[in-house]
């Protein structure tokens, strides 16, 4: 059985997460997407809403949604997972992810990461985006993330 681990902050999801999320289920038996708490990014949502928030998106799909701390090889190996998935949304990301990958290698060899690509409209999609926009109008996000993210979005930044 081929599993794989999904990384990420995922503050929050959005359709493009979603959509790489989907291609993996279509490639693996199972994908487990571990979310990063990342404190030193400063997330709008606790590590558990946004489990929360993939849980209700992904609910018959095979998939394990779990928070993990230290590295992402260390999780992958605990989980019984031999690959890693990526999401590469421009040529500005490669960079940072070939980076990733190098080290990753370096620290477990036996690890794969594959990188997938969103559809072409959510290449420009990222969480940090959707804050900005949900900031000033909530109301013009709903394409590009989950209803639920929306509605949470719009809780969080209510005070406008």
């Amino acid at each position: 059985m081929a599993t794989a681990v999904y990384p990420g902050t995922f503050d929050p999801v959005t359709n493009g997460h979603l959509d790489i999320l989907h291609r993996a289920c279509h490639i693996f038996d199972k994908v487990i997407v571990g979310v990063a708490p990342n404190e030193l990014k400063g997330p709008l949502f606790t590590a558990q809403e946004r489990i929360d928030l993939i849980e209700s998106n992904v609910k018959d799909w095979r998939v394990e949604v779990k928070i993990f701390e230290g590295l992402v090889v260390d999780f992958a190996r605990k989980n019984n997972a031999t690959v890693l998935i990526r999401g590469l949304r421009a040529v500005s990301d490669f960079e940072f992810e070939f980076q990733m990958t190098q080290m990753n290698r370096d620290l477990d060899g036996e690890i794969e990461t594959i990188f997938l690509m969103p559809g072409a409209t959510y290449f420009f999609t990222s969480s940090h985006l959707m804050k900005q926009v949900a900031y000033y109008d909530p109301e013009r996000i709903s394409k590009f993330v989950p209803l639920n993210v929306a509605a949470a979005l719009k809780r969080k930044f209510d005070h406008i």
